[in-house]
């Protein structure tokens, strides 16, 4: 009877231990793993966002998986595809057009693993995209530059149009220059990405060089603030007065030029860590098992000319 009632105890203390090792997995399980994609890490705007994402991860005991490819957008499907692979519990694609993705993003719907924009575009099979509202940023800067500009003159457009918002912020400026017949588009040029900054200064070096009489340039309307920034330090080395540059993000970098009275007069300022938050609350719904809010949400954005900058 004693010996039996050892075994039965025995078997007891192994069915906890095992119960307990299940649950220890699968809570070990049960932890989400989120992998974070873009060709634009080295933007400082999107840094922002990625990093903003991983905070939010972390604080809600989520792993992460942050992946940049350079610039590659075709590198960036593979890297898509390897992590539907090892089953990643959710996607965020950063500042990235989800039509370049489409097949990636059905196979992750196929393998019901979540896909959410940040700062990006909204497709079928996706869950959302959290951004600005980019038709009425586009708005926004550029009835600041007509109205600077008394609604005449001479534009350069830099644009980078195979990123889904600034594509939409210069399609909305060309049906805006449409109403206004005494503004002439001089050219409108592809910044390079990465090295935005760089590749924008060369360039208008070069269009400075192309346009030397007084008047020839009366604005430079930039997509995004890196391209605003590269396009200010040339006009500013090259001694050249009355060219009004205007920029999209509020980045750092950007209000402080604004603010030193450099050529470089008004940006709108995004709320990139607003895109993130909207983002992680909205994963955090779907882990749940209930609806997003809705498949596009924005961030609120903001005028800053040298009036408000830093304030």
């Amino acid at each position: 009877m004693r010996r039996g009632w050892i075994v039965l105890v025995a078997i007891m203390l192994i069915t906890s231990l095992t119960a307990c090792g299940q649950g220890e997995s699968g809570e070990s399980e049960a932890k989400k793993t989120v992998s974070i994609l873009t060709p634009y890490l080295s933007s400082v705007t999107t840094n922002e966002m990625v990093e903003s994402l991983k905070k939010q991860a972390a604080e809600r005991g989520w792993k992460t998986n942050v992946i940049d490819t350079k610039g590659d957008v075709g590198q960036l499907a593979s890297r898509m595809e390897d992590v539907i692979s090892t089953k990643t519990d959710a996607i965020v694609i950063v500042s990235t057009d989800p039509n370049q993705l489409k097949t990636q993003i059905k196979k992750a719907a196929d393998k019901k693993i979540p896909v959410f924009g940040c700062d990006s575009g909204y497709i079928e099979g996706m869950s959302m995209n959290a951004t600005s509202d980019n038709v009425a940023m586009s708005k926004m800067i550029t009835e600041h530059m007509t109205q600077t500009i008394g609604s005449k003159g001479n534009v350069v457009v830099l644009t980078h149009r195979p990123h889904p918002g600034v594509l939409k912020r210069t399609q909305q400026l060309d049906e805006m220059l449409k109403s206004q017949p005494a503004i002439t588009k001089v050219t409108e040029q592809q910044v390079q990405v990465p090295g935005p900054i760089e590749n924008a200064r060369k360039q208008m070096e070069s269009l400075l060089l192309a346009n030397k009489e007084e008047g020839s340039i009366t604005a430079v309307w930039a997509g995004w603030d890196e391209a605003a920034i590269g396009a200010a330090q040339a006009i500013e080395a090259a001694g050249r007065k009355n060219i009004l540059v205007t920029g999209i993000d509020g980045n750092s970098q950007a209000v402080d030029m604004i603010k030193k009275g450099s050529p470089l007069g008004a940006t709108v300022k995004q709320n990139f860590t607003g895109m993130a938050d909207i983002v992680a609350k909205q994963m955090d719904l779907v882990f749940q098992g209930k609806p997003v809010e809705s498949t596009e949400l924005y961030a609120p954005a903001s005028l800053i000319t040298k009036d408000n900058a830093g304030k």
